[in-house]
C-alpha cells in the first residue's frame, strides 16, 4: 500500500477524530492484511476484514493472546516493562483474556455458569432500578453531560451491586476504571510525573479495594458474583490462585464497565444524530433488542485485541511468520461491505446483524448477557423518559486505541411527566 499509515493505532489521533473508518475502508479495500511498522510502537499486522477476523479468532492454537499480550505496546509502555513495570499489581494478575486453551477452558468455566441468562440472580431487577435510578437523578429539563449523568453510571452501579462494592465506593471505582482505560489520555490518567509509579499506585489500589471485597466474602458469603468468585474452584479441592482471582473482579469490572458506557454513550450520540430512529423506537419499543445488537456494532467500544502468530501462516496472500504480531480490528470489520448492506447506516432494524462487536471464537465475550440485559435497561428507560433531546455543543474523545467512545457529550433534553 502506497500510503503511509502514521494515525491507525495512535491515541492521540483518536482523541482528536474519533476512530478511523476513512482509513480502514482504505485498508480493506488495498491491503486488508497490512504490515503496520511505524515509530512509536510495536510491528503488527493490521487484520481489518470481517471474514479474516473469523478466520484468526477460530484458530487458537495458531494465534495466540497469552504469547504477545492483548495491546500494541508504544515506547512508553515498554519501557515501563523493562523498567520494572511488571511488578505492578495489576501487571502480575491474571485473567482468562489472556489465556490459552486449554488453560482458558478451565478458567472461563469457573464463572461461565453465572453469566448465563438465568445466572444472575436478579439481575433484571438490578439492571432497572439503576436504569430509573439514573434518570430519576436529573432535573426534568436542562443541559447535562449525558456520559457523566447516564453512560457512565448505569453500568458502575450494576457491576458495584453484582461484585459487592458498596455505594459509598462507586466513585472512588468510577475514577479507578477511567484511569484503567484512559491511562493515554491526559484528562483521565493517573495524575503524577513519574507514570511508572503512578500505574503501580494504581495497580496497588485496584488490589487493596478488592482485596477487601474477596475478604469479606470469604468470611461471609452472600448470593452474588462476589462470593461465588471469591470462594471460586478449579476442580474440587482446588481453589483458584489469589491472583487469578483478583484477575477476574479485574475484568469483569473493567471489561464491563468502560465498554458499556462507550456503547451506551455511543448510543445516545447515534440517536442524537439519527433523530428518526429513536422516533421510530418510540413507536416500536419491540425494536429494542434489535436496536442494542445494531448499538454494539456502531460503536465496537473493544476496537481490537492482539494475536502472536506461533507458527507461520498465510492470509490472503501475505505471509505471516512465527511470532509476529497480529491486531483484529473489530471496528473495521462491523463496517465491511462484504457483509453488512448500507454499514455506515444507523438501522435499529438491521436484520441479519453479524457483527463482531463481542468478539469471536475461544474468547467471545463472557459477560453479552449481562452487557446486553445493562444496555437494555438503559434503553428501554431511556425511551419511556427523555421527551427530546438534541446536541448541546461539541463531543470529544477519548484519547485511547483499544477502548474506544466518547469522553464527553453535552446535551439539551427534556424528560417526560410521570
Amino acid at each position: 500500500m502506497a500510503t503511509v499509515i502514521t494515525d491507525l493505532i495512535d491515541a492521540s489521533s483518536y482523541g482528536a477524530n474519533g476512530v478511523p473508518h476513512e482509513l480502514w475502508t482504505k485498508l480493506r479495500k488495498e491491503s486488508p492484511v497490512y504490515w503496520y511498522a511505524q515509530p512509536g510502537h510495536t510491528p503488527f499486522w493490521a487484520i481489518t476484514k470481517h471474514e479474516d477476523i473469523m478466520e484468526v479468532s477460530s484458530q487458537p492454537e495458531i494465534f495466540s493472546n497469552e504469547a504477545g499480550g492483548i495491546i500494541v505496546l508504544n515506547e512508553d509502555q515498554i519501557d515501563s516493562l523493562l523498567e520494572g513495570g511488571s511488578g505492578s499489581p495489576l501487571a502480575q494478575m491474571r485473567t482468562i483474556i489472556t489465556m490459552d486453551p486449554p488453560e482458558h477452558r478451565t478458567y472461563r468455566k469457573v464463572a461461565s455458569g453465572y453469566f448465563t441468562p438465568r445466572g444472575v440472580t436478579n439481575l433484571e431487577t438490578i439492571v432497572r432500578e439503576s436504569a430509573k435510578s439514573v434518570f430519576d437523578e436529573l432535573p426534568k429539563e436542562g443541559h447535562v453531560d449525558f456520559i457523566e449523568a447516564i453512560a457512565q453510571k448505569h453500568p458502575l452501579r450494576v457491576l458495584a451491586n453484582i461484585l459487592g462494592i458498596d455505594a459509598s465506593q462507586e466513585e472512588r471505582l468510577l475514577v479507578i476504571t477511567q484511569e484503567l482505560f484512559g491511562g493515554e489520555d491526559p484528562d483521565l490518567q493517573r495524575q503524577g510525573e513519574d507514570r511508572l509509579k503512578a500505574r503501580k499506585e494504581l495497580g496497588m489500589e485496584f488490589y487493596m479495594l478488592f482485596d477487601d471485597v474477596i475478604k469479606d466474602r470469604r468470611s461471609c458469603p452472600r448470593d452474588d458474583l462476589a462470593s461465588m468468585l471469591a470462594n471460586a474452584e478449579l476442580s474440587e479441592g482446588c481453589p483458584l490462585g489469589d491472583l487469578e482471582t483478583l484477575g477476574y473482579y479485574l475484568i469483569v469490572f473493567t471489561a464491563g464497565h468502560d465498554t458499556t458506557r462507550n456503547a451506551l454513550s455511543g448510543a445516545i450520540s447515534a440517536f442524537l444524530d439519527h433523530p428518526q430512529q429513536f422516533a421510530k423506537l418510540h413507536q416500536e419499543p419491540s425494536l429494542v433488542k434489535s436496536a442494542v445488537d445494531e448499538i454494539v456494532r456502531w460503536t465496537t467500544p473493544v476496537n481490537y485485541m492482539k494475536r502472536q502468530a506461533l507458527k507461520d501462516y498465510e492470509l490472503r496472500g501475505q505471509k505471516i511468520k512465527a511470532g509476529e504480531e497480529l491486531a483484529l480490528f473489530y471496528c473495521s470489520a462491523n463496517r465491511d461491505e462484504d457483509v453488512f448492506e448500507d454499514p455506515f447506516a444507523f438501522n435499529i432494524e438491521r436484520n441479519p446483524n453479524r457483527h463482531l462487536g463481542f468478539g469471536w471464537g475461544e474468547h467471545y465475550c463472557l459477560g453479552i448477557h449481562l452487557a446486553k440485559a445493562s444496555m437494555t435497561a438503559l434503553v428501554e428507560e431511556m425511551v419511556r423518559r427523555v421527551e427530546w433531546m438534541e446536541p448541546d455543543g461539541d463531543r470529544t474523545y477519548i484519547s485511547s486505541n483499544f477502548v474506544v467512545g466518547l469522553k464527553s457529550l453535552p446535551v439539551k433534553y427534556k424528560l417526560k411527566d410521570q
